[in-house]
C-alpha cells in the first residue's frame, strides 16, 4: 500500500493529510494522485466512501496559487450536503498552505453569497443550479479556474442537472484540468468525458475494492403490510450503534419517523422538504448518538459521510442496482464491517434478483424474527449490561441490600426483577403505513433508462427549493401543440367521415 509520505505532496499539504489522520492511500488515490498532480485529466470510476475528495483535493490544492487571492478550484456536487462535507474536508487538507473553501449551494442566502464570492476564495465547492444562477448574475469570477471536479457526475445527470454541467465547463477556462468522478458511466457522462476533457485517463476500482465487499447483506421476504413490525423486531435483536432506513418517499419517511418514535426508538427523518437547518440538526444529533435511527429518501441521503453507520435498511428497495449499492455503501466504512437488510414483498423477488445479478452479489435470505425473539434481544442487552457492571463496577454499597432481597427471595426472582427493569420493552403501539406499489423488474429497468440520459427529468424532484421544469415551455407554445394535434385529429375524423 502506497504511503502519503511517498507521493510527493508539499510540506504543509503532507502536514494536514497526516494530522488529518491518514498514513496510508486508499485505492482511488493512490492511483489517482500522482495522474493529477502531473496536470493530465482523470476519470475516476469509483463509489462513495473510498476516499475520493482526497483524491481529487490534494492535487488541486497544490496547485493553487496562496498568493493570488483569485477563486483558481472549481468543484461542482450534486446535493448541497455533499458540497458542505467537500468543503469542510478541503479547508482542512488546505489548512497549513491557507487555502480558503467556500461551499455555494442552494437554499442559502443569496446576498451573503455574493458577498463571501467577493472576497475571491481559492476554491468553490457548489451545486449545479446555484452555481449557474451566479455566472448568469456575473457575482463569481471564473476566469482565473484552473482545476474544475465534477463529484458524483451519475447523481447530477439523475437529477436533471447534465444541461447546467456543459453550460458552467463552457464558462471556465479551456485550458484547465478536469477532473470526472462517477460511480456509473452512462453514455452522456462519457459524452463529457470525450467533448469537453483533454484525453482523460480512466481509473477504475475493481470491484474487490468496493466498500460493498465488508458488508453481509440479507433480504428479508415479508409482504406490505408486516414490514413495519419486522423493522422494529430487526431493531430490537441487532441493536444497531447507529442505523439508517431507507424510504422511496418523503411521505414514507414522515410517516417511518413517527411510528418508530411511538414504539420508543430515538429515530429522526430527513428528505428533501426539511429545511436547511432542520437538516443540519438532525444529522448533528445522529453523528453524536442523539439519535440511533436515521430515516432517509435517497436523495436527503446522497453524499452524507457519517461513520459509524452499523446497519442499513432497505425498507423500499431501491428501484435500480446502483442505488442499492449507494445505499448500503452508507455503512462498512473505514475498515469496518457492515450489515444491510432489504425488505422484499413476493411480487419484487425478481427485482431481487437482478440486483443480485447486476452486483455479483448472493443476498442472504433472513427468516422474520418472532416477537419473542425481538423480546429476547432485548433481554440478552440487559444480560450484557449487568456482566458489564459485575465485571467493572464497584458493587460493595448494593452488598447490604442485595443480601436482604436474598433473604426474602429466592435468587433467580431477583435477578429476573433486575432483568425485567433493564430490559426495554416497546410500547405496543399500532402502525399503519400508507401502502406502496411493488417494485418490478420493469419499473427496474425504466428507472436504469432514466438513469442513461433521459433528458425529460423533472428537476425538481431531485434539486428541492429553486428546482425548475425542463420541460415548461410558455403557454402559448403548449396551446399551439395542443391546436396542432386538434387539427390533425379533425382532419382524420373528416377524412374518415368522407370514406
Amino acid at each position: 500500500m502506497t504511503t502519503f509520505n511517498s507521493l510527493g505532496l508539499s510540506k504543509s499539504v503532507l502536514k494536514s493529510v497526516l494530522e488529518m489522520g491518514f498514513e496510508e492511500a486508499t485505492p482511488i488515490q493512490e492511483q489517482t494522485i500522482p495522474i493529477a498532480m502531473d496536470g493530465r485529466d482523470v476519470i475516476g470510476q469509483a463509489q462513495t466512501g473510498t476516499g475520493k475528495t482526497a483524491a481529487f483535493g490534494i492535487p488541486m490544492i497544490e496547485k493553487i496559487n496562496q498568493d493570488l487571492k483569485k477563486t483558481q478550484g472549481l468543484v461542482i456536487a450534486p446535493t448541497r450536503e455533499l458540497a458542505m462535507q467537500v468543503a469542510t474536508e478541503l479547508n482542512k487538507l488546505g489548512q497549513y498552505k491557507g487555502v480558503r473553501v467556500l461551499p455555494v449551494y442552494g437554499g442559502s442566502d443569496m446576498g451573503r453569497q455574493i458577498r463571501e464570492l467577493k472576497n475571491q476564495p481559492q476554491i468553490v465547492v457548489a451545486t449545479p443550479g446555484r452555481l449557474l444562477d451566479h455566472v448568469r448574475r456575473k457575482t463569481i469570477n471564473l476566469s482565473n479556474i484552473h482545476t474544475t471536479v465534477l463529484d458524483e457526475a451519475d447523481e447530477m445527470l439523475n437529477m436533471g442537472f447534465i444541461e447546467d454541467i456543459k453550460a458552467i465547463l463552457n464558462a471556465v477556462p479551456l485550458q484547465r484540468q478536469t477532473l470526472l468522478f462517477s460511480a456509473t458511466m452512462p453514455k452522456e457522462i462519457h459524452e463529457i468525458a470525450t467533448k469537453m476533457m483533454k484525453k482523460p485517463e480512466t481509473v477504475k476500482l475493481k470491484s474487490k475494492q468496493m466498500t460493498v465487499d465488508k458488508i453481509d447483506q440479507f433480504f428479508v421476504e415479508v409482504n406490505e403490510g408486516k414490514k413495519f413490525d419486522t423493522l422494529t423486531r430487526l431493531l430490537d435483536i441487532h441493536v444497531p450503534d447507529l442505523a439508517i432506513v431507507f424510504g422511496r418517499t418523503k411521505k414514507r419517511v414522515d410517516e417511518l419517523t413517527e411510528g418508530l418514535s411511538a414504539r420508543g426508538f430515538r429515530a429522526e427523518g430527513i428528505h428533501g422538504d426539511l429545511t436547511q437547518g432542520k437538516r443540519m440538526s438532525v444529522l448533528k444529533k445522529f453523528k453524536r448518538g442523539g439519535v440511533e435511527v436515521l430515516v432517509a429518501t435517497d436523495v436527503a441521503a446522497r453524499g452524507l459521510d457519517i461513520s459509524g453507520v452499523t446497519h442499513v435498511y432497505n425498507f423500499d428497495i431501491p428501484q435500480d442496482p446502483e442505488s442499492y449499492v449507494h445505499r448500503i455503501g452508507r455503512t462498512g466504512r473505514a475498515g469496518n464491517e457492515g450489515h444491510a437488510v432489504s425488505f422484499i414483498t413476493p411480487r419484487e423477488m425478481a427485482h431481487l434478483h437482478l440486483i443480485e445479478k447486476t452486483t455479483g452479489t448472493k443476498i442472504q435470505r433472513l427468516a422474520i424474527p418472532s416477537s419473542d425473539e425481538a423480546h429476547k434481544g432485548q433481554q440478552k442487552i440487559a444480560v450484557d449490561k449487568m456482566m458489564q457492571s459485575i465485571d467493572s463496577e464497584n458493587l460493595e454499597p448494593y452488598y447490604a441490600q442485595a443480601n436482604e432481597l436474598l433473604a426474602q427471595h429466592d435468587s433467580a426472582t431477583v435477578v429476573a426483577a433486575a432483568l425485567k427493569m433493564l430490559t426495554k420493552e416497546r410500547k405496543d403501539v399500532p402502525v399503519n403505513l400508507t401502502s406502496l406499489s411493488p417494485i418490478s423488474v420493469k419499473q427496474a429497468q425504466k428507472g436504469k433508462d432514466k438513469k442513461n440520459g433521459n433528458r425529460n427529468y423533472d428537476r425538481k424532484k431531485g434539486g428541492g427549493k429553486g428546482g425548475y421544469n425542463r420541460n415548461h415551455k410558455p403557454k402559448g407554445q403548449y396551446n399551439k401543440n395542443n391546436g396542432g394535434r386538434n387539427r390533425n385529429y379533425q382532419q382524420k375524423r373528416n377524412q374518415n367521415s368522407n370514406s
